[in-house]
Formats: structure tokens, C-alpha cells, sequence
């Protein structure tokens, strides 16, 4: 018995069937990804029709049996001309049923990835086709990956149902071996051991490939050099960002008069503007009426309680959310809008590159880096995929920048490495690696401990020194104090008071304002 297993196992007859099921299930696995994922995009359309269609076709692909699509597909379709040899209406069948599947795969992958993704890719004026490829992509993998491996091998198995329209794969080989034989154990267990390699192959396809897309595993080299070394093996070499000396950390200032040269407004005129601004989320105004303007080179800080509409103001300006009414101006130009006969204001299409024309720097409360990239490669995106950096123009500018904020020892770390303060610093400096004409803060500290806050303030004095136009929300009213030009405070959508950091924080007019201060001192010193 053992001698005839191993003599089916090398049979060329059996092992040329398997070869067609791999080709099957090849094809139509790229086929299937291909189709999947224009399914899983039309899936999360915003559009209702191009949605339903896509939802339709997989619940109609997934809720009727394989079997009796490869039977359409082979003996109906003919009746009205169309035509398929048995091999080619195997790969169609089995590519529009994998499509089903694996956009459903795709799309929970996409959806597993945080939304702040997205967004801080979108403030950095990358369109979303590029923000698809580059930044949710390759995170969703990590999701996506093993449920995409079983799908694989459920397919290089299920290519035994092609049988039934007469493809002459492994097991319809097999079938026709033992009805000459009738060695039922011999045969099927060598078809069976082919199957288990095949499908072993991608089990080990799939290790590799959620090696690569684990941003999240931590480096083991440490476990490896304690067992070289306890065998007696020399230590590899260090890796260059050990050995090489830690380059020259420059003042925030003079780095950034070099990287955004004439972008850093000097004089008085107006850098932002708003003009009657409102949002509302159904029912709910945000922001009722808000005029405000930045100078070239002014350091706005915006105070609040929390739901005043703050974050959503600034969000606004970016173009990060839609205006309901009025209008915003960045250095003049509106962001995503045109002006059409009448006066008003309606979005452009390309939306991506008005904000990259408009060179608006973003820091977010949460970081919102880029997981999946180190700290290098956080800095480096947007210059290279956005604006056309050569990669080495890229990495001299990040390289200055990194070490300007403290984290030129970091630049291989991912951003789950890093301490809160670290992160908050790194997404300053990805903000300034598109030299920003003006920096907008989204409580760039409220997320961090007490002991962190500070240098990421000491970065933010920086950027002021260097005259960077920049628009801060926060709650730290000893940081307002010394770096605001202005200051606005801001409760139920409106603007209640604004002046320089004595008027308001020291001789505050509105009762609002005082109360606010005061459960703002008594916070902080709870805290102390």
C-alpha cells in the first residue's frame, strides 16, 4: 500500500490535475480581487445606487450555491451566444463568485482602519485613491490577510466542483483512476496529500505576508542576540542609526526661515479669514455667524468649553468639513470652493489639490500618524506622493526635522513606539515637511500627561519665534499667555470676547469668560 500511495502521489496524470486547479484558482483569485475591490468601494459609496448595486450582486453571488452558477454559466449562457470552453467557464464562475467574497474581506478591512487615517491624510492634501493605496491599504491587510488566506484555500479546494462541467482537475483525475482500480484509500489519499500540500503553501504564503504588514510586531533582535551570544557567536553589526553619529539639532527658527522660505508671512495682511461662517449637524448649530481673521505671522489662540465649536472651525478651514453658510479664505483663496455668478460659493472637484495649493499644516488632539510608517517615512509622505519631492530632498528636510524637535534617535520607530510627546512632536514635524503658510493646533496637548505637555509647548514656541502663522486651540492658559498674539474665547458656536492674552485671561469683560477661566485655574491646579 505504501508503495502505490507514493507512486499516485508522483503520478504526472494526478500532478498535471492539480496543476489545472492551481491555475483556476490563480486566475480567478486575481480576477476575484480585482472585482472585489471595486465592489467593496462602490460598497462604501457615498452614493445610494452605485451602493445597492454593489450590495445586490454580493448578496445575490453569495446566497446561491457555486454549482449551479458554473452550470449557467456553462449551459445556459450558450442559448443566448455566449460561449465557453470548460476551462475558461471554470475561471469566469469561480472569479465572479470570489468577487462576492472577497469584497466583503476588503471592505471590512478598509473599515477597520481608523477613520483619523483618512482624515490626517486628507489635511495633507493627499486625494483619496492615493490615501487608499499608500495609507489604508496597507493597514487594512493586517485584517484582511487571513480571512483572504482561507478564502484562498476554500477556492483551490472548491476547484473540485468544476467536475461537474467536465474540467479534468485533480479529483475528477482521481475519480477516473479509481474507476479503473478501485483503489478508493490508495488514490483519494494521495489526491488528498496534493490538496494539503497546495494548500499548506498558502498557509505559509500568508505568514510571510502578515510579517510584512505587521507594523505592530515588536523587533526580537534582542531575544536573538542573547542566544548568540550564549552559544558564543559574535553580535551582528549595529544597525547605521547606531553607529552613525546623531546629526546637528538646529534651532526651530532658523530651520524653518530654510525650509519654508517665503511661505512664513512677515507682514500684517490677512492669512485667514472668515466671514459669517456657520455649520450645523442636523438639528444642532456648531457655529452660528463666526467672523474672525489672522494676520501673516499672528499666533491666534481659540479658548473654549468643550462643544463651543472650536475643533469644527478649524476643521472648516482646511476644508475638512463643508461650509454650510458664508466664507473662508486662506492668503486670499478659498480652499475646494469657486465663486459662480451670483456670489456664492459652490465645492470644486479637486478637492485634494486646492488643499495642497493652500500649504495647510494640521496637528491633531490625537496625533493621528500614520501607523503603519516609521517616523521617517510619517514626515516623508506627503512630500514625495503630494508635492513632487525628489525622496532625498524628502529625507534631508525630515531628517533636519526630526532632529530639530528631538527625535532624530526615533526616526525607525513606529508611532506605537513613541511616548505621547514624541507622537504630538512627529506630527509637527510632518506638518512642517509641506511648508505650511499657516499651522492649525487642535488641542494639540489635552491628550498628553502633565510631565509631556511641556515639550510639546517648547516646540509650538518655536514655530512662533520663527513668525509661523499659526491658530491654536487649547487650554493651557499659561502657554496662551506667552504665545498669543490674540485671543478668542468661543462658547456656543460664537466668538463672546477676543483681545490680546492681558485683556482676556487678566480683564475678562463677559461673565462667560470668567467662569470659564476659573474652572480652567481650578483644573489645573487639582493637576498640580
Amino acid at each position: 500500500m505504501p508503495t502505490h500511495l507514493l507512486g499516485y502521489l508522483t503520478s504526472w496524470f494526478l500532478l498535471q490535475g492539480a496543476l489545472l486547479a492551481l491555475e483556476i484558482a490563480g486566475l480567478a483569485m486575481v480576477v476575484g480581487l480585482i472585482l472585489g475591490l471595486g465592489l467593496a468601494l462602490l460598497r462604501l459609496s457615498r452614493s445610494a445606487i452605485l451602493s445597492g448595486i454593489a450590495w445586490f450582486y454580493i448578496w445575490f453571488m453569495r446566497g446561491t450555491p457555486l454549482l449551479l452558477q458554473l452550470v449557467f454559466i456553462f449551459d445556459v449562457l450558450p442559448a443566448v451566444g455566449l460561449t465557453f470552453g470548460t476551462f475558461t467557464t471554470a475561471v469566469v464562475g469561480f472569479s465572479l463568485n470570489e468577487a462576492a467574497f472577497t469584497a466583503e474581506i476588503i471592505r471590512g478591512g478598509i473599515v477597520s482602519v481608523n477613520r483619523s487615517q483618512s482624515i490626517a491624510a486628507s489635511a495633507l492634501g493627499m486625494p483619496p485613491l492615493l490615501t487608499l493605496r499608500r495609507i489604508i491599504l496597507p493597514q487594512a491587510m493586517r485584517a484582511i490577510l487571513p480571512a483572504l488566506a482561507n478564502q484562498t484555500i476554500s477556492l483551490i479546494k472548491g476547484t473540485s466542483i468544476a467536475s461537474v462541467i467536465f474540467v479534468n482537475e485533480l479529483t475528477f483525475r482521481a475519480e477516473q483512476i479509481v474507476a479503473q482500480n478501485f483503489r478508493f484509500f490508495e488514490v483519494f489519499a494521495a489526491a488528498g496529500m496534493i490538496y494539503l500540500a497546495m494548500t499548506s503553501a498558502v498557509a505559509l504564503a500568508q505568514l510571510g505576508a502578515e510579517r510584512r504588514f505587521d507594523f505592530m510586531r515588536e523587533d526580537r533582535g534582542g531575544l536573538r542576540q542573547r542566544l548568540l551570544a550564549a552559544i558564543g557567536r559574535p553580535r551582528p553589526p549595529a544597525p547605521e542609526s547606531e553607529t552613525h553619529p546623531e546629526p546637528p539639532r538646529e534651532r526651530l527658527p532658523t530651520l524653518i526661515a530654510s525650509i519654508c522660505r517665503d511661505l512664513v508671512g512677515t507682514d500684517t495682511d490677512p492669512c485667514v479669514v472668515c466671514r459669517n461662517v456657520q455649520k450645523a449637524y442636523g438639528a444642532r448649530e456648531v457655529l452660528k455667524s463666526v467672523d474672525m481673521t489672522v494676520h501673516s505671522g499672528e499666533v491666534v489662540v481659540i479658548m473654549g468649553p468643550s462643544g463651543s465649536g472650536k475643533s469644527t472651525l478649524l476643521r472648516l478651514i482646511n476644508h475638512l468639513e463643508p461650509l454650510d453658510w458664508g466664507e473662508i479664505t486662506v492668503h486670499g483663496s478659498h480652499v475646494g470652493y469657486e465663486r459662480v455668478p451670483g456670489g456664492g460659493l459652490r465645492p470644486i472637484r479637486k478637492l485634494a489639490q486646492a488643499r495642497a495649493r493652500a500649504r495647510i499644516g494640521m496637528v491633531f488632539q490625537h496625533f493621528n500618524l500614520f501607523d503603519h510608517l516609521s517616523a521617517l517615512d510619517n514626515v516623508t509622505e506627503a512630500p514625495v506622493t503630494v508635492y513632487g519631492q525628489s525622496p532625498d530632498n524628502a529625507r534631508g528636510v525630515a531628517t533636519r526635522l526630526l532632529a530639530a524637535v528631538g527625535l532624530s534617535r526615533h526616526a525607525s520607530h513606529y508611532p506605537h513606539q513613541l511616548s505621547g510627546g514624541q507622537q504630538q512632536r512627529l506630527a509637527i514635524a510632518r506638518a512642517l515637511a509641506v511648508s505650511p503658510r499657516v499651522m492649525l493646533f487642535d488641542e494639540p496637548t489635552s491628550a498628553l500627561d502633565p510631565e509631556l505637555v511641556g515639550e510639546v509647548l517648547a516646540v509650538i514656541r518655536g514655530l512662533a519665534e520663527a513668525g509661523m502663522t499659526m491658530i491654536i486651540v487649547t487650554h493651557e492658559v499659561g502657554f496662551a499667555r506667552e504665545v498669543a498674539d490674540r485671543i478668542l474665547f468661543m462658547d456656543g458656536g460664537v466668538i463672546v470676547e477676543q483681545g490680546d492674552a492681558e485683556q482676556v485671561l487678566d480683564r475678562p469683560v463677559h461673565e462667560r469668560t470668567r467662569r470659564f477661566l476659573r474652572m480652567v485655574s481650578k483644573t489645573e491646579e487639582a493637576v498640580a
